[in-house]
């Protein structure tokens, strides 16, 4: 509306100032009148160019005044052209600004995002967590029952442990009572100990079955004749009981087994006078274990001759370590005594003289006296030396 204005007030003003201008010219034309001595045509020239200037300078003096904006694009346009500049390189960094802020903002929003789903993670794990406890909560309170019941229960069997503990000592007591009972009634009347040799043999594999049975009751009898002269019986009558499929059962390991047996006949336990001779059979592979005057133990000893019976113990103990060799070897041991071998008394006391008329060191030897098979009984040769001399 302020430009509609404007514009009609150039409008009238410009022509106002053309006819006072027409006006002038025309005057001045026809009174011919002359201004610096010009003719009046020049004059009226003259006149028209200085109307159309005073048009002009009076249209922008209108302008000027009317309206600050012609003022400062008359006035002020390089200034007007710095702001500008200076708006547009105020307006370009804002864009950047406004350009990182977006790049900011976006990216806060995939953090918010990203955030946002982490949070619905960790609830929705929250949620689970709380689940979880309330399970957890319960069932404790289920192992606080079941421990209460479990202590109650604990504590019937504690008062039941005691009662059974004392029933319990009063059965000791009776079982010791009876198996003293046993012992004491028994011990004056046992013929033969569990696990004692009746009769043993070396059986032949690779014959017919009657032989091996006859020779089964080879052995038998010889038990037989055993058991009869340790209870002063007559020798005909049976003593020994053998149980028919353990006897069956030895004749074919015999045979198939190709290999020949050592076959014992033994107390089946402590058996008292007046019962029926319980045996077992027991069979061991038999072979050879010693040749005759191989070589069995030897031990270095030192006898000082301070002590009475010196030299027998240590013959008696280096016999022993001879018996366990021999049994390590497969010499079979008696199962009473738990030895292997024989020794006469006269042999003996000569080993004990050497070992005594050593008088110091010396190195005791063990030999085969003869070849020796696994039944056994090692018979042995004694070498004692001293000061490298055989005694």
């Amino acid at each position: 509306m302020y430009g509609i204005v404007l514009i009609a007030a150039l409008v009238v003003t410009g022509g106002a100032i053309a006819v006072i201008g027409d006006r002038v010219g025309s005057r001045v034309g026809k009174k011919k009148l002359s201004l610096f001595g010009l003719r009046p045509r020049h004059t009226s020239v003259i006149v028209t160019i200085v109307t159309g200037v005073l048009i002009t300078t009076l249209t922008f003096a209108v302008l000027a005044a009317a309206s600050e904006n012609v003022r400062v694009a008359l006035f002020g346009m390089e200034k007007l052209n710095e702001e500008m500049r200076g708006t547009q390189a105020r307006l370009d960094e804002a864009g950047a600004k406004l350009a990182v802020a977006e790049k900011q903002q976006r990216e806060a929003g995939e953090a918010l995002k990203k955030s946002q789903g982490e949070v619905d993670a960790l609830q929705k794990e929250q949620a689970e967590l709380e689940a979880r406890t309330q399970e957890l909560a319960a069932g404790n309170e289920q192992l606080e029952t079941a421990k209460r019941e479990l202590t109650e229960a604990n504590t019937a069997l504690a008062a039941q442990n005691g009662a059974l503990t004392t029933e319990n000592s009063e059965l000791e007591q009776k079982t010791e009572a009876l198996r003293q009972g046993l012992i004491i009634m028994r011990e004056g009347d046992i013929v033969f100990r569990a696990g004692e040799v009746l009769a043993s043999g070396v059986v032949r594999s690779n014959r017919p079955m009657d032989e091996v049975r006859g020779d089964l009751g080879a052995l038998i009898q010889l038990a037989n004749a055993g058991a009869a002269e340790r209870l002063g019986g007559d020798k005909e009558e049976n003593y020994v009981w053998i149980y028919t499929p353990e006897y069956d059962a030895a004749a074919e390991r015999i045979i198939e087994g190709g290999e020949n047996m050592v076959v014992r006949i033994v107390a089946a336990g402590n058996l008292v006078r007046g019962e029926p001779v319980r045996t077992a059979l027991e069979l061991f592979v038999n072979h050879t274990v010693y040749r005759e005057g191989e070589f069995i133990l030897s031990k270095p000893f030192t006898f000082t001759g301070t002590q009475t019976g010196e030299a027998e113990s240590i013959l008696m103990e280096f016999l022993q370590e001879v018996n366990m060799a021999a049994k390590e070897h497969g010499v079979l041991p008696d199962p009473i005594r738990g030895s292997v071998g024989v020794m006469g008394s006269s042999q003996f006391y000569e080993a004990a003289t050497a070992i005594a008329a050593a008088r110091g060191s010396g190195v005791i030897s063990a030999y085969a006296r003869e070849e020796t098979d696994s039944i056994g009984p090692l018979r042995l040769k004694i070498h004692v030396e001293s000061d490298g001399s055989a005694q």
